[in-house]
């Protein structure tokens, strides 16, 4: 997955202003500031950065190793270094290295938080940066926004030797993916897993068994993945606004076509060898 990184990721909070060596995180909605060409990713050295961006407020973000990352909005931005450019998520998440895809996933997500919080939800104050922790917090109602973290499943469905495989309707996505959705307010995350996989297909499943959980940055989601087996008639009613198709594949006739990254291709390729 994305996020299996060699180097040790810390997001402890810090207050620390960037040096020359230091990794900038420069971002212009969903597209951060790298340079890419054969499929790498490269992240600007602060100290390469012109002086108008040099100046600007900048927040440390997180370290990976050594290496440490600082984040600034760069919205009205030209990228004014050669050879870089506005790079979009969609483009830039099959590339490597892995750390700095990881990089500029994670210092997205923060952006789009920070960038949501400027002004509290409750008293239309302007929010302000928590001196102690990673928080924005209202200066006149005392209001405390942490970052967006959402909750959901990953679900591989099994009936014996065969896996449910299903492909997401409207969106730009289109390989083959497994039943997923967001955990709702009051509910267990074992009782999203049987709604989502109900609601989708129809279907109702027993013997919920968690395999692994994964940071989708992405989404700023936190994904939960669970293997369990059909309860009961294998008859798929497809919510078709939700799913394109949803189908039963043998083992041995699994597609090839799904995400290498994510959690989802991990549980596919799993059951594919057999090891689930």
């Amino acid at each position: 997955m994305f996020q299996d990184l060699d180097v040790r990721y810390d997001n402890a909070f810090r207050r620390a202003a960037p040096e020359a060596a230091d990794t900038a995180l420069l971002f212009r909605e969903d597209a951060v500031l790298a340079r890419s060409a054969d499929g790498r990713l490269g992240l600007p050295g602060f100290g390469a950065l012109p002086e108008r961006l040099r100046a600007r407020p900048w927040r440390y973000a997180f370290s990976l190793g050594a290496a440490r990352f600082f984040l600034a909005d760069a919205a009205d931005a030209a990228p004014e270094l050669p050879g870089f450019a506005w790079v979009p998520s969609r483009e830039y998440r099959g590339m490597g290295p892995k750390e700095a895809v990881f990089a500029a996933a994670v210092g997205e997500s923060l952006h789009r938080w920070y960038g949501a919080n400027r002004f509290c939800g409750r008293c239309g104050a302007p929010m302000a940066d928590s001196e102690t922790e990673r928080a924005r917090v209202c200066p006149a109602c005392g209001l405390t926004v942490y970052p967006k973290i959402c909750p959901a499943v990953i679900v591989a469905v099994t009936n014996g030797d065969r896996l449910l495989l299903t492909k997401y309707q409207g969106r730009a996505f289109k390989r083959y993916a497994l039943v997923a959705g967001f955990n709702e307010i009051g509910e267990s995350i074992e009782d999203t897993v049987r709604r989502e996989v109900l609601e989708e297909t129809g279907l109702r499943v027993k013997g919920l068994r968690f395999y692994k959980s994964q940071p989708w940055v992405f989404t700023d989601s936190l994904l939960m993945g669970f293997y369990c087996a059909l309860d009961g008639s294998d008859r798929i009613k497809l919510q078709e606004t939700e799913l394109s198709e949803a189908s039963w594949y043998p083992r041995a006739e699994i597609p090839g076509d799904y995400s290498s990254i994510s959690l989802t291709g991990e549980m596919i390729e799993r059951f594919r060898r057999g090891e689930q």
